[in-house]
């Protein structure tokens, strides 16, 4: 019985993930045309515009926004797991004020600092009225994550996996136009129709939710809105210094570099965010609301944690070992040739992404539990480290000093969270992980010393044969895990 649960929770994680796996496909796919485009008709320098347009507006949300996107999905999701209409209704009605009230502040925090922000980013003030222009974009996000928040929250995966689609291809059938016609003039304009798109994308979405018609007076509204508040500031904080240090880091670019390198720098993390984390894009989309569902017990949330993290690290190892081997050809389809100067920073910046596999699972436990100021002090500790090994990265060796920065920071903070988890809430990881994890590290190990040390065509023959190693060994474990060939037969004879 207890092998049979075992594996019905691993093919769980699998079915959801198979599910916004496929979504995240669609979504690179139509990323993968719209990146090539504005690479394309806006160049480095271009992108090094919208990055730091991208960040101002990312920073500024994190600390008017509390967190509410992220803190909301755990209040939903105890509301829905009561299965009590009355108090859904109630949560979200309180929700939806909520997000109204914050978004309104950010657009005014953000037009009231319009000139501080082009000062600060582009040194002279000549970008005021657009940062201006683009305050309007605070309250519509806000109210966009509101909508994103309840469907995450009451687990409607199939709408989240619709808003998530026709985001993307709305977001390539936008923007490349634009930037034909405008080029660089057309980033502000793409940025403002994009977020009113995704807002109605949304709300679309959010709306089919059938609701009691409930009277939610302004004292329950403060009483419920500050416990939703309450690890939403924590959240909100954090969220901000992380963006603070990635929008710290990218002035800092601009100044000791270029724009050139600051638009580099971006398109290197967009390929780490967009298309290596497909697994935790897809992943966390239902192991949060899950893990809050049974965040009470610890023995539960240790062996959730562990199956997230096999299952993570996987998938994960095979994608990883693939991009380390043909990195070059991954930018020039994704890019242009004049991208290839992030090669060496993403060589060793996806190594550390397989590190992050382990962290990422750990660190959704302080969420999980409520634990706000555990959650605020643990991410402020990795970004002291973080900006600091940046910095010296970038100065002393360039972008490829930053992938290295990543690596040893993704280290420093997955030994950090499974400490603190250990001592904490006596979590351990299962030998069978620590193995998994071993192995797959040192086939993207030797992988990475093959593409560093070996010229074309060797390089490529033998990481070919390290990717096939990495991605048989996964099926292998996978297998064992969730019966792969055995739902494969049973489809076959079906």
């Amino acid at each position: 019985m207890e092998i049979s649960r075992s594996k019905r929770n691993y093919r769980d994680i699998i079915k959801v993930s198979g599910v916004f796996g496929g979504v995240q496909v669609f979504n690179i796919i139509v990323n993968i045309i719209k990146s090539k485009f504005v690479a394309i008709l806006l160049g480095p320098a271009g992108m090094g515009i919208l990055g730091l347009y991208s960040s101002a507006i990312t920073f500024i949300g994190y600390l008017s926004n509390f967190g509410l996107g992220s803190s909301t999905i755990k209040n939903i999701a105890e509301a829905n797991s009561s299965g009590d209409l009355n108090r859904i209704s109630k949560t979200i009605i309180i929700l939806r004020r909520l997000v109204w009230i914050t978004g309104i502040l950010g657009s005014i925090i953000f037009f009231a600092g319009a000139a501080w922000l082009s000062q600060i980013s582009f040194n002279n003030s000549d970008y005021t009225n657009a940062f201006r222009v683009l305050s309007i974009v605070m309250l519509v996000n806000q109210l966009s994550s509101g909508n994103m928040a309840l469907l995450q929250g009451l687990r409607k995966l199939k709408h989240l996996a619709n808003a998530s689609m026709t985001g993307s291809l709305l977001g390539l059938l936008i923007s490349v136009p634009i930037y034909y016609i405008w080029g660089i003039n057309g980033i502000v304009p793409t940025i403002v129709v994009s977020s009113l798109v995704s807002f109605f994308r949304t709300w679309y979405f959010a709306k089919k939710i059938e609701l009691q018609d409930v009277v939610v007076d302004l004292e329950q509204t403060i009483s419920e809105g500050k416990k939703m508040l309450s690890m939403g500031v924590m959240i909100s904080f954090s969220g901000a210094i992380s963006l603070g240090v990635a929008y710290a880091l990218r002035i800092f670019i601009s100044k000791f570099g270029s724009l050139d390198h600051v638009g580099l720098y971006s398109a290197g993390f967009v390929i780490l965010n967009t298309y290596v984390g497909i697994v935790f894009n897809a992943m966390g989309t239902d192991y949060y609301p899950k893990l809050s569902s049974i965040s009470s017990s610890n023995l539960k949330c240790s062996e959730a944690m562990n199956q997230q993290a096999e299952i993570s690290v996987l998938i994960l190892a095979p994608i990883l070992i693939l991009f380390i081997v043909y990195i070059d050809w991954i930018i020039i389809i994704l890019y242009s040739s004049k991208f290839l100067l992030i090669n060496e920073m993403l060589h060793w910046a996806v190594l550390g992404v397989l590190f992050k596999a382990i962290s990422w699972s750990v660190s959704y436990v302080f969420l999980a539990k409520s634990e706000s100021f555990l959650f605020f002090w643990n991410e402020l500790v990795a970004n002291i480290y973080l900006i600091a090994l940046n910095f010296l990265g970038y100065f002393y060796f360039g972008l490829r000093g930053l992938g290295v920065s990543f690596l040893i920071s993704n280290i420093l903070y997955m030994f950090q969270v499974y400490f603190i988890s250990q001592n904490r809430y006596q979590f351990s990881l299962k030998m069978e992980l620590i193995i998994i994890f071993i192995i797959q590290i040192i086939l993207s190990s030797i992988s990475l010393l093959v593409i560093i040390f070996f010229g074309s065509p060797y390089k490529y023959i033998i990481g070919t044969f390290i990717v096939f190693i990495a991605f048989y060994y996964s099926f292998y474990e996978l297998d064992r895990r969730l019966g792969i060939k055995e739902l494969i037969n049973k489809f076959i004879k079906k």
